[in-house]
């Protein structure tokens, strides 16, 4: 198979798109875990994603507090040089080691983003990082300006080559383009998840900045496979078992939902997933999609979703089921 890529805003990057995800890949022990998870798993999930094509891989420090990315590290130590994906991590969530499961605080103070920095440089075992992001906007009264200003100085230290954010609202997009140019943006983006479709994405594509949309199958929901009975048996960790649309009535919705979109997978011979992603790829200003995976197999039931072109009557047909369950919030259609 061979992926689909887009150029990724106005950096030069060709990047594939779907990319991996690593977020489950932190395992268990800390506020945001989906559970436990193998190593051994984690990394054979890497291999075999960047084996079929995908070029880029998006981790966090906070993902296991450290975890996910010394898993990334691992997995890319079997991978032949000429052949390494690009790597994109994140900063701004710290959390306590006294009480992992306490919420990390999200600060952008400036020496905490370059101490950040640092330390993602050691655990991922690379000289520079291809894209760093601020993961959430500050909570400690940081002006933007001066975090996005430390940004920029750790681009021109070639720390890092390129920068983003990550969950911004097109007003702080705003300020932080008047410093230095935004090169990405990484949104929340799902049927179910749409808020991003009316300001921020619009504006990226205006300012040629480029879009990797995260939970594009609704952390799973939007899967062929997923079911009350897979909630009922899930890590007793897992975020999800709090999260709304995981419970009633969110639940009984969201699942009526993905059923609907099994004809369309029918018609492009395709999976419920891969049409979850398709459909955020349709977007205008959306570069990729970032698809979470905890084994091979996993990654290849996703695999051809950067292949799938959904029609127009895919996606109005989807505008209305979305419409008639009243599910989420957000523009229903491109």
């Amino acid at each position: 198979m061979v992926l689909t890529t887009r150029p990724f805003g106005r950096t030069g990057l060709e990047i594939s798109t779907v990319g991996a995800g690593t977020w489950a890949m932190g395992g268990s022990g800390w506020a945001f875990s989906w559970g436990d998870q193998d190593d051994a798993a984690s990394i054979a999930a890497i291999r075999r994603a960047v084996a079929a094509g995908v070029n880029w891989i998006d981790t966090a420090p906070v993902y296991g507090l450290g975890h996910s990315e010394e898993v990334v590290r691992q997995a890319l130590e079997g991978i032949p040089a000429s052949d390494r994906p690009l790597v994109f991590t994140k900063c701004g969530l710290r959390w306590s080691e006294e009480d992992r499961m306490r919420p990390s605080t999200r600060t952008l103070r400036p020496e905490s983003i370059r101490e950040e920095v640092e330390l993602s440089l050691r655990r991922l075992g690379v000289d520079v990082i291809d894209l760093l992001q601020f993961h959430w906007p500050d909570e400690t009264g940081v002006p933007v300006e001066d975090s996005w200003g430390e940004m920029a100085r750790l681009v021109q230290d070639g720390k890092v080559r390129f920068i983003g954010v990550c969950n911004f609202s097109a007003e702080l997009l705003e300020r932080c383009e008047r410093i230095r140019h935004v090169d990405s943006l990484q949104p929340p983006f799902s049927m179910i998840t749409r808020d991003a479709g009316d300001g921020p994405i619009p504006w990226a594509l205006a300012h040629g900045t480029g879009v990797i949309v995260y939970s594009p199958m609704k952390a799973g929901l939007l899967t062929d496979g997923f079911s009350r009975e897979r909630v009922a048996a899930m890590d007793a960790g897992d975020w999800r078992r709090q999260n709304p649309d995981f419970n009633e009535p969110g639940l009984t919705r969201n699942l009526a939902l993905r059923d609907a979109l099994h004809p369309i997978a029918d018609r492009h011979g395709t999976t419920v997933a891969a049409v979850a992603i398709a459909w955020a790829l349709a977007w205008p200003g959306v570069t990729a999609a970032i698809v979470g995976a905890r084994s091979p197999e996993q990654v290849d039931g996703w695999l051809g979703a950067g292949n799938v072109t959904l029609a127009a009557a895919d996606i109005e047909e989807i505008a209305s089921v979305v419409g008639r369950l009243e599910a989420g919030t957000g523009p229903v259609r491109p």
